[in-house]
C-alpha cells in the first residue's frame, strides 16, 4: 500500500470511529434523558380553566403552571404558606384569589386598580392585568416543569419580573444546571415614594440565556439563587435555528 493510500485509510477510520463516539454519545444522551423523565414523579398542571399540560416551546413559559407532585418533587418553598392565594388575596371563591392556594409556592395577580399597582407609571413595561405569577420568592427555592420542546434547537430566553434589588437566578434542563448565576436587575425606582410598590415595577429582561433543546418532553427548572423578592411573570423561549 503506497503513503497516500495509507493516509486515506487512516483518516477513514478517524472519520469511522468518530461517527460510532458520536453515536453513543447521543445514544447516552438521549438514555440520559428518559431516564429522568422516567424517574420524574412529577406531572404537568391542568385545571379546569388552563387544560393544555406540559407548556411548548417555542413560545410563553407561565410560572404559575408549574407541575403537579409537591414539595421537593415540583417545587422547593422555604416554607409551607402560600403567601398570595388565600393569603393576601383573600380566598373569595374566585380563580385569581384561591388559584393553587394551597401549594407553598406564593402566588399573585397583576392588578389595575387605585392607588395604582401594577399599572403604575414606573413599569418599565406594563404587564397584562390580571396575569397570574409566582412571587415572594428566596434563595434556594426553586420550580420545576415538564416542557413540550416542538423544534430541537437553539433557543434566547426572554423573562418578565420585577425586582426590588438584583438578584440571580439559574436553569437546569433535565436536572442538569445549564445557566448558573443569571443576573436579574433591580427594577427598584427611587422616585416612587410608596414603599411597598418597589415590588410592583414591571420590566423584560432580553436573551437572559442562550440554551440548546432537544425535541419532545423534559423538565426545566428555575433557581432563585440570590436575593430572592422577585416575582416572576413568565420566560419567552424563542426559537433561534
Amino acid at each position: 500500500m503506497d503513503k497516500n493510500n495509507k493516509r486515506k485509510s487512516f483518516f477513514t477510520s478517524i472519520i469511522f470511529f468518530s461517527g460510532i463516539f458520536l453515536a453513543i454519545f447521543t445514544l447516552q444522551v438521549a438514555c440520559k434523558q428518559h431516564n429522568t423523565l422516567a424517574s420524574y414523579k412529577g406531572t404537568p398542571y391542568e385545571d379546569g380553566v388552563y387544560k393544555d399540560g406540559a407548556q411548548k416551546i417555542p413560545g410563553k413559559l407561565q410560572f404559575e403552571y408549574y407541575d403537579v407532585g409537591g414539595e421537593g418533587i415540583a417545587y422547593h418553598d422555604i416554607d409551607s404558606t402560600n403567601s398570595g392565594s388565600g393569603g393576601l388575596n383573600k380566598a373569595d371563591g374566585t380563580y385569581l384569589h384561591e388559584f393553587r392556594k394551597t401549594d407553598a409556592v406564593d402566588i399573585s395577580y397583576t392588578k389595575f386598580r387605585k392607588p395604582l399597582i401594577d399599572n403604575s407609571p414606573y413599569n418599565f413595561i406594563d404587564p397584562e392585568e390580571n396575569d397570574l405569577y409566582v412571587g415572594w420568592t428566596e434563595p434556594g427555592e426553586w420550580l420545576k416543569y415538564t416542557i413540550d420542546v416542538q423544534q430541537k434547537g437553539v433557543y434566547a430566553l426572554d423573562i418578565m419580573y420585577t425586582a426590588n434589588k438584583d438578584g440571580r437566578i439559574s436553569f437546569a434542563v433535565n436536572d442538569q444546571l445549564v445557566a448558573d448565576s443569571i443576573l436579574i436587575t433591580s427594577t427598584f425606582v427611587e422616585a416612587d415614594t410608596i414603599a411597598w410598590r418597589q415590588w410592583h415595577h414591571w420590566n423584560y429582561l432580553k436573551n437572559i440565556a442562550t440554551l440548546e433543546f432537544e425535541k419532545g418532553l423534559q423538565t426545566f427548572t428555575i433557581n432563585t439563587v440570590e436575593t430572592g423578592n422577585m416575582n416572576y411573570n413568565y420566560i419567552r423561549f424563542k426559537h433561534l435555528e
